[in-house]
């Protein structure tokens, strides 16, 4: 199968999230990264470009340029990824939807609600899908856990609980240097929200893609820790869902001991989920008056296996779930051209603007005292 010509918006030297895109348009050798504007200047992004085998002359200066020059050539990119500071992001994905380029976008969707609200009106206007790496989703346990849910295994939802700590972020880190502390807890590269917007997104995002549910209002107290930070570092929610269902959110930077804890927990009439991202390939279920059961990614009892490429005990986690998100991409692509619209799970704009508006309410609600606000 040819592969699908990808340009990058960002991602140059000393940016994580940059290299985990790579890695993770490759591990299905579905990709071949061909352009990019990697940074703000024309020498950082031609330097980058160099590092990554990039020819000098589709190493841009700025992303306008690239998305025109591109969309004229006769090989220019067929998709680009946005792993940008959330500003950009917005701004960015226009350029390339108007142009009929496909846009894959790190999350959070965009910076502002504005802003998202005009990127789902962008993408409708577009001929150019739109996908939204909220990677979690891509896990198999998570749509396995997904799946169980919407088939009744646990009966109504009653209680959703979801939690994301790291400590990273416990001391000062944005004052040491450190580029990935310097523009997430700075507000006009971030936006109003600091770690929920960062991982309480995700966390959110998780819980609703598992459940299978909408939040309608919440309760949020933001809080900064560390003295002289900008933004939020630390999130308490209260939830209530559409259908009578309750729900807890808590997202942390400043919680010593926790490196990445995403972990998602959902009880029904009939039995309850546990699942956690540190040990992603395990599922805990709990039929109500029956003893736990321990479900294994690819093993017995499962059913989704979308992405599963290694047997059980061999450990498939983090790059391996974004993979899944763009080999999905990429099988859209490929129906694209032919004017299919397969179904699929991955994230959407409209997911994206969800998330905004999670953010919204949650500073909103937190501005006044965590008082009860309708998304």
């Amino acid at each position: 199968m040819t592969r699908i010509r990808l340009g990058m918006v960002g991602g140059g030297a000393g940016a994580f999230i940059g290299g985990v895109h790579r890695i993770a348009s490759r591990i299905d050798d579905r990709y071949e990264l061909v352009a990019g504007a990697f940074s703000s200047t024309p020498e950082k992004s031609k330097a980058s470009g160099a590092e990554l085998g990039v020819a000098e002359a589709r190493c841009y200066g700025d992303y306008a340029q690239m998305a025109k020059r591109e969309a004229r050539l006769k090989d220019g990119i067929e998709a680009v990824a946005i792993v940008t500071p959330n500003h950009v992001h917005f701004p960015a994905a226009r350029e390339f939807l108007k142009r009929g380029i496909h846009v894959i976008c790190d999350k959070p969707l965009t910076s502002t609600l504005s802003d998202a609200k005009k990127m789902v009106t962008a993408v409708e206007k577009s001929n150019a899908l739109f996908v939204l790496t909220h990677n979690y989703t891509g896990y198999p346990m998570v749509r396995q856990a997904r799946e169980m849910v919407a088939s009744g295994r646990l009966g109504k939802i009653r209680v959703v609980q979801v939690e994301y700590p790291q400590d990273w972020l416990t001391e000062a880190a944005e004052n040491e240097g450190l580029k990935q502390a310097e523009w997430r807890t700075d507000p006009e590269r971030s936006g109003a929200g600091g770690c929920v917007g960062d991982i309480g997104t995700h966390a959110y995002n998780l819980a609703s893609f598992v459940a299978g549910l909408e939040v309608e209002s919440l309760a949020a107290d933001l809080h900064t820790f560390v003295e002289g930070r900008r933004l939020d570092d630390n999130v308490h929610v209260m939830m209530r869902y559409a259908g009578g269902a309750r729900g807890m959110l808590w997202s942390s930077q400043v919680a010593p001991g926790n490196e990445n804890g995403l972990r998602l927990r959902v009880y029904g009439e009939k039995g309850g989920l546990d699942w956690a991202q540190e040990d992603p390939n395990y599922l805990w279920f709990t039929s109500f008056g029956h003893p736990t059961q321990k479900l294994t990614r690819g093993g017995a009892g499962v059913t989704e296996t979308t992405g599963t490429r290694i047997p059980p005990g061999h450990p498939e986690g983090y790059l391996e779930g974004f993979a899944n998100l763009y080999s999905q991409a990429a099988d859209l692509i490929v129906a694209h051209r032919d004017g299919h619209t397969p179904d699929h799970l991955l994230p959407t704009v409209h997911d994206g603007l969800k998330g905004v508006r999670f953010i919204d309410a949650c500073v909103r609600s937190s501005r006044k005292n965590a008082a009860w606000v309708d998304l």
